[in-house]
Order: structure tokens, then sequence, then C-alpha cells
């Protein structure tokens, strides 16, 4: 495995850090001195976490059960938060605390970061568009969102956040994202009180948009895919052909009566589906803060 790597994107206000599969972009604003010693900090926190997370692997990829009082707890700082994350969704759904590693680093930085410049007004981490966030009254980020088809992604909504929305994370899941999913979701994009509770969150609502033993779904054992995958033993999708309108509307019909519940517990702010061009939203991402076209996909698009 190489080492640990950052390079800046634009000299004092955005860096890059890359360690294995964490892939950072960083961009902060404030006092130049505080700019200065909070990327010291978050880049000197960041060498440390894979090594940390790779430790820790067996316990990261075993399924949550809150009934279970033995079941062994991760021990790092960022397991931990992992680990708090699904144990908060954890139940009758298959969830694994890796469900929020990619939440979970992010909001690890961005805390590093503040804890010695709190004098920061804007922050992002964004890891692979799951992005923790730090705003300032008076301050807003406008985050893009891109719908994925089947050739590349295409920028079509922004949503406007302020401190007041009370929003410090954003993160996506489904079956065209980085990893596996149990559902046919394209793509699920949620609005939470920090990252690693919108990653927790956005794949257990991305599995629960479905069509369960649908012929157009095609299905195969996570192993297959990746030995490694914290879903060995389960059945991932791997293809979804074209669905009728009705059957589009049912799949986002049980995805949104996840997300529902989710927003009525507090878990979450706001959540957006999407499924062949359909589009359910709800929460906090409500219809006039995003600009036409479909909500979705990759929070990748900070400013």
């Amino acid at each position: 495995m190489n080492g640990a790597e950052a390079t800046w994107l634009t000299e004092g206000t955005r860096m890059h850090m890359h360690h294995g599969p964490i892939d950072l972009v960083i961009g902060a604003d404030g006092p130049a001195s505080a700019r200065d010693i909070a990327f010291r900090a978050g880049w000197a926190r960041f060498q440390t976490v894979l090594p940390e997370l790779v430790a820790e692997l067996p316990v990261l990829r075993t399924p949550a059960d809150p009934y279970d009082p033995v079941l062994p707890q991760p021990a790092s700082p960022v397991g931990r938060r992992m680990g708090h994350a699904v144990s908060r969704f954890a139940g009758p759904c298959f969830i694994t605390p890796m469900a929020a590693v990619a939440g979970s680093v992010a909001d690890e930085i961005r805390d590093a970061m503040l804890a010695v410049a709190p004098g920061l007004t804007r922050l992002y981490v964004n890891n692979g568009g799951d992005i923790a966030l730090h705003l300032t009254d008076g301050q807003r980020f406008r985050i893009g969102m891109a719908s994925l088809g089947d050739q590349s992604a295409q920028m079509d909504g922004v949503v406007d956040l302020t401190r007041a929305d009370g929003i410090r994370g954003i993160a996506t899941s489904g079956r065209r994202g980085r990893s596996l999913s149990l559902g046919i979701a394209d793509s699920v994009t949620v609005l939470a009180d920090n990252a690693a509770m919108a990653d927790a969150a956005a794949t257990l609502i991305a599995n629960a948009v479905d069509l369960p033993d649908h012929p157009a779904v095609r299905r195969e054992r996570a192993e297959e895919h990746d030995p490694d995958s914290d879903l060995a033993g389960q059945m991932v999708v791997v293809d979804v052909g074209p669905l009728s309108a009705p059957q589009i509307a049912g799949a986002l019909a049980s995805g949104r009566a996840r997300a529902d519940e989710f927003v009525e517990k507090g878990l979450i702010r706001g959540a957006s589906l999407l499924l062949q061009g359909q589009v359910e939203i709800c929460g906090s991402i409500a219809p006039q803060k995003i600009a036409a076209g479909s909500p979705s996909f990759r929070t990748d698009e900070v400013a």
C-alpha cells in the first residue's frame, strides 16, 4: 500500500488528500492563519486513519445487531463513529459499520481541523461525494447534485445550505455508486446532522428501493464481485433492465417509506431517491431548494 499523499488544488484554501481507497477534497475559508493550522491538523490526522481502519476490518465488516451485547465494537475513533452511526439504524435490516465508513472519515477530518481552528468560516471535507460540512452564521454552501446515466454524470440540481438548516453531512448511495447495493436505486442522496449518519441512511434507503424477484433485476453474490466485501453472502444487484412507470413508482415508494421513517425518527433531515429518471424527495430537500432537473447522484461540487 502506498503512503498518504497531499496536494494543494488551490494554495491555502483547497487540498486533495489520498491514501489507498480514501480520496478527500477539502476546502476551507477563514483567516489565513486558521486555514494553515487547520490543514496541518487535517493532514496529520489523515495519515493515521487508514492504518487504524485496516487493523480492525473484521469488526467493521460484522453485521450490526443492537440486541447482541457481546458483539465486538470498533476501537478506533473513526471505527467508533461508524459503529455509532449504524447502531442508530440497526434492527431487521442488514447493515455493517462499513456502510458509514466514507462519511465517518469525512466527519473525523472536519472535526480534527475545527478542533485547532474554530475561526474557520466554512469547511467541507468531500470523501468521494460523502461530505462533512461546517458553516458559520452568514455563510452558505451551494452543493451540486447530479444524475448518473449509463454513460456519464450530468449536473442538474443545486441545494443551498446555511447554518440554520442544521445539516452537517451529505452522502449518496446506490447501485451506480462506488459500492455494491442490495437495491435497484440509481442513487439516493441523504442530508443529515453528520456525514456518518447520512452515509448509513443512504445505504439502507437505497437498499429499500427494490422489486424483489423481478425478472428485469439481475443479482449475484457480493463475494463474486468483491471477495473482501462486507456484504459477503448477500445478493447484490448487478443489472436492472427497463422498468415500466408503475414498477419504478412502486420501487421508489418502498424506498420513500424507509426515508420517511428515518425523517420522522429524527435520524435524517431529507432524502432524494432516483430510479430510471423518476425522483422522490422527502424531508428537508424541498423542491424550491433545487434547480430544475432531477436532483440526485453525486454531491461532488461544492461552492
